[in-house]
């Protein structure tokens, strides 16, 4: 299905730790072409709960693929990965934690990630960005072989192959 918008839409949340990087984020990618979509949180609260922003954030993407828009997911926090484990909730999702820039671009070349998590306690502004700038560019390889593992991955999202103990068969994967 072909994109609408020439860049991908970004879906962005945030706990109070990533707060301050997702208010530059959504300037920054703003500024860079991309129509950027805040689920939140809109105002600094110690006592927050990141989960409900950043499922509704992978939920967004998770809308706009399914309805042909180009999305990603940019999801915040102290050290990402409450934020990562909230958004892989959401069937669909492919959310991985970055924490350079080779694990920021394998996420996309060989995973297909559409969401990417990183710690706002954990990088300055400027390194966080460059994290950031590196997932929403880098393309997917469509390699065979990440192909296939990303539908095995998919195939026990679905429930359709989740029996405790039990592996589908998959071709060139042995049990």
């Amino acid at each position: 299905m072909e994109s609408r918008l020439s860049k991908p839409r970004i879906h962005i949340a945030s706990d109070h730790a990533g707060l301050r990087l997702s208010e530059h984020l959504v300037q920054h990618l703003t500024a860079a072409g991309h129509e950027v979509v805040d689920h939140g949180p809109a105002q600094y609260d110690p006592n927050d709960d990141y989960p409900e922003f950043c499922i509704r954030a992978a939920q967004a993407v998770v809308a706009d693929s399914a309805s042909g828009i180009s999305a990603l997911g940019v999801v915040l926090g102290g050290s990402g990965n409450g934020e990562q484990i909230a958004a892989n909730k959401v069937i669909g999702i492919r959310a991985a934690l970055a924490w350079n820039l080779d694990t920021a671009r394998l996420a996309r070349q060989h995973n297909d990630a559409n969401v990417i998590a990183v710690g706002g306690r954990q990088h300055s502004v400027e390194d966080a960005t460059s994290l950031i700038e590196a997932f929403v560019n880098e393309p997917f390889s469509h390699d065979e072989r990440h192909v296939r593992r990303i539908i095995q991955i998919s195939d026990h999202e679905s429930a359709a192959c989740c029996v405790p103990g039990q592996w589908p068969k998959y071709p060139g994967v042995s049990a």
